[in-house]
This record gives structure tokens, C-alpha cells and sequence, in this order.
């Protein structure tokens, strides 16, 4: 069952939660569970990207072919509630292999993957666009710009239409 309201944001039957909201400048996103939730900007400079990832960690932590993200600033994530129902997995054997420490924040009760730290950006959290509450802006405001490690891309998908494709790490070297 799909909601769509005047604004043009759509918020579907996905998991337990029946909270989230957007408006012009923040967004909630939910776990599966309903027990986690995060408010994030809409705009820079607390929006900073978004794109998809085709890594190998990206596959394995996701169980999928690959990660459609969006970055945010810590300095403007909220977590409205839950903070407290999150656990966290840290490694430091990464693609990025430069001494980066990636830390991996999932909700206690469902598993759901909320966002990930890496010591190789501080001050910075990824974020899920799957987790998004209003479907509306994952074709809008967090369709992804870039998709990375195309060289790693399962060969029976495709590039995101018209994101930019770099064959390995976009935002510096590994």
C-alpha cells in the first residue's frame, strides 16, 4: 500500500515504522523494525553525495550486488530515537586499504543497516538510501550522482542512467 501526499512524497508499506516524514530541508530514515530512526538534511552543505557502490565490501555487507548510499555530515544526522538499539561491527581490512577503520552501525532488533564511519572521512556518516522513508527522494534528491567500483559490478547489471561511472574509488585512491 503506497501513501502519496500533495508534495509529491510517497511512503510505502515497508517495515513496522508508520512515522516517517520529509520536508524541503530533512528526511527521516527508518530501520526495519521502526525501533531506529535518523533525521538527515536534504541540502548542502549537510547533504554531501550520494551514489552507489559496487565494492566487494559493499556486496558482502549488504548481501546484494551493490550499496546505493548517500553522505551526510555528522554535524547535521539526528537520530530522532533508538540511538541506544544500534550495535556496532568495526574492520579495518577494507578496499580501501589505507589504514581506514570502517565502523558499521545496525539496529539491535532487525539487523537493519543504518549507516557506516570510516576513519578515512571523519566527521562524515554513509547512509542507506534504501532506509529512506519517502521513496519519492531516492528519484530525486538522493538519486545516486556517482557509481563506483564498476570494475567490480556483477556483469548482468548495468550503470545506474545517467550517474557518473568511475572504474574503482571515486573520492580519492586505494
Amino acid at each position: 500500500m503506497a501513501s502519496t501526499t500533495s508534495s509529491g512524497s510517497r511512503f510505502l508499506l515497508a517495515g513496522q515504522a508508520e512515522d516517517g516524514w520529509s520536508n524541503e530541508n530533512e528526511a527521516t530514515a527508518t530501520c526495519f523494525c521502526g525501533a531506529v530512526q535518523l533525521v538527515f538534511p536534504l541540502k548542502a552543505p549537510g547533504l554531501v553525495d550520494t551514489f552507489i557502490c559496487n565494492c566487494a565490501d559493499c556486496h558482502k555487507l549488504t548481501a546484494s550486488m551493490f550499496a546505493s548510499n548517500f553522505t551526510v555530515l555528522d554535524s547535521h544526522l539526528r537520530h530522532h530515537r533508538g540511538e541506544e538499539n544500534l550495535t556496532q561491527y568495526a574492520q579495518s581490512k577494507t578496499v580501501i586499504s589505507k589504514g581506514n577503520t570502517m565502523t558499521n552501525f545496525f539496529c539491535k532488533t532487525c539487523g537493519s543497516l543504518m549507516y557506516r564511519r570510516g576513519t578515512g572521512f571523519p566527521g562524515a556518516s554513509i547512509l542507506r538510501i534504501g532506509t529512506v522513508d519517502d521513496f519519492n527522494l531516492m528519484d530525486t534528491v538522493l538519486k545516486p550522482r556517482i557509481e563506483q567500483f564498476v570494475k567490480d559490478r556483477a556483469a548482468w547489471l548495468s550503470g545506474g542512467e545517467g550517474v557518473e561511472q568511475c572504474a574503482g574509488y571515486f573520492y580519492g585512491s586505494n
